[in-house]
């Protein structure tokens, strides 16, 4: 197949392009990304040689260049990564949400329904029948967030209702109704995915982790939002690759699949097991124990206090669940950004 990933220099969609490649010689990729602030090619320089792999700088904004795109490389499939993520510049600045999220969203959405009409709800003699499989299909990433917070019981599932509480998951939960009205309305061939908290290798610096990491080996202060006791479902960025993979190939048109790794860890939690990491493999702190620099800042408005998530239905539908190594990938991930920063 002919498979175009949007969003393929930031951080999940680069792991994503080199698992495919790897894992579906016979695909060839087109990634469409802007090159906003977070994302990075570096990552991608290995495969830049590779004849089944390109990259054409777009933004999803623009209607005719997604348009032009899509008319000139003629995917046979999407997977729509491209997105604004960070909470926090949601918060300072929402509108780059509103207009990447949503109506990016519905750029990529209808250039791949005028695209593929024909394939689109196959004219038989008992009336329309869809597509099925992965096959001209568009596969949107999403995030549990669009869900809002539970207190501290509970689980989202695939029928949780919809109760974003920042710019940012109000404009994904914009973007995953508009995936729906598409299926829905045009028999577009869609799947979601809503995912939680990544983690691993070349995460944008902004993040929790990185900047944990980063501040230690720098003997600054480790800021942590007001109590620490917000809790987080962590998963590794490779499950969710693999995770997407099934989705695609197996998913039902028109349905979601939550994909969570059932790994719940209080942010104080969290920042104290990577001290304790960093005390081990690293051992340079100035006050002797990198818990030391832990500290307590305002927390941000609307801040949700706990995500979870049941992957039941991945794991029946797509085969699909997390692995139990997390204490392995975080130990492999501080240990990459020391490389990076110290």
């Amino acid at each position: 197949m002919k498979i175009i990933i949007t969003g393929g220099a930031g951080f999940i969609g680069s792991h994503l392009i080199h698992y495919w490649l790897d894992q579906h010689p016979e695909d060839t990729i087109l990634n469409l990304d802007n090159l906003t602030y977070a994302a990075d090619l570096a990552y991608l320089r290995t495969v830049d040689s590779n004849p089944r792999y390109s990259f054409q700088r777009i933004d999803i904004r623009d209607q005719q260049a997604v348009l032009a795109t899509f008319n000139a490389f003629q995917p046979e499939g999407v997977i729509h990564l491209a997105a604004e993520s960070h909470v926090d510049n949601s918060i300072q600045g929402p509108e780059a949400f509103v207009t990447t999220n949503v109506l990016g969203t519905f750029h990529l959405l209808e250039a791949a329904r005028q695209l593929w009409k024909p394939h689109i709800g196959l004219s038989t003699k008992q009336g329309t029948k869809p597509i099925t499989g992965a096959q001209y299909r568009f596969h949107h990433v999403s995030t549990d967030e669009v869900y809002g917070s539970l207190g501290a019981n509970g689980m989202f599932s695939e029928s949780s209702p919809y109760s974003p509480r920042s710019p940012y998951s109000a404009s994904k939960a914009g973007s995953d109704h508009l995936v729906s009205a598409y299926h829905h309305t045009y028999q577009l061939n869609t799947v979601k995915t809503h995912c939680s908290n990544n983690f691993g290798p070349h995460q944008h610096d902004e993040k929790l982790i990185p900047t944990v990491i980063r501040n230690a080996v720098q003997n600054q202060a480790i800021p942590i939002y007001g109590t620490g006791q917000n809790v987080r479902d962590w998963l590794y960025v490779l499950d969710h690759c693999r995770a997407i993979d099934l989705a695609f190939h197996r998913g039902q048109p028109g349905e979601s699949y939550n994909i969570g790794a059932n790994n719940e860890w209080s942010n104080l939690a969290l920042v104290t097991q990577i001290c304790e990491l960093l005390n081990q493999i690293y051992g340079q702190c100035q006050l002797g124990d990198y818990r030391k620099l832990i500290t307590h800042v305002q927390d941000r408005p609307g801040h949700d206090f706990r995500y979870a998530i049941d992957s039941g239905k991945a794991q029946k539908q797509l085969g699909w669940s997390a692995s139990p190594h997390f204490q392995e990938y975080l130990k492999t991930t501080v240990e990459w950004y020391l490389n990076k920063y110290k």
